[in-house]
């Protein structure tokens, strides 16, 4: 089978133009603070992926049915409903790991590979950054290069 043709794919934009489009100036600081985080953790410099996500690496994967494709190995998008941040480890072996920091990370929803914040300074930046070198291990772990 075939590569999948992913709407979601690497657009060559500049991200700090993109960051610094925001018309909201709390969303462009968290954003900037997003993205000073997702570079400590995964000491990559971040792309565009599509309009509005930014990536760090990326990973290609092959399901069983044979369809495969290419992804971001961490990334968040400054959404105006809330900061979506993609957790995309599933937490395997570690569940109760991410369960314990999901508890301790303060107001939160989750999705089934995404973090939604509706402001970042309700949360504790610190369990954020360990959520995200969470998802940043078991990323490499299940998809080495």
């Amino acid at each position: 089978m075939a590569k999948a043709e992913l709407k979601t794919r690497p657009t060559g934009e500049d991200v700090a133009a993109y960051l610094a489009s925001g018309s909201d100036p709390r969303r462009r600081d968290e954003a900037e603070l997003m993205d000073r985080l997702h570079r400590r953790v995964t000491g990559y410099r971040p792309q565009m992926w599509g309009p509005s996500i930014i990536g760090y690496d990326s990973y290609h994967y092959k399901y069983a049915s044979g369809r495969e494709g290419d992804y971001f190995r961490a990334g968040f998008s400054p959404r105006k409903a809330a900061m979506t941040i993609c957790l995309m480890g599933n937490y395997c072996d570690r569940q109760a790991e991410a369960d314990a920091l999901f508890d301790r990370l303060g107001k939160h929803r989750t999705g089934k590979s995404c973090l939604y914040i509706t402001r970042l300074e309700n949360v504790d930046l610190d369990v954020l950054e360990q959520l995200i070198r969470l998802s940043w291990d078991i990323m490499n772990r299940t998809y080495p290069d």
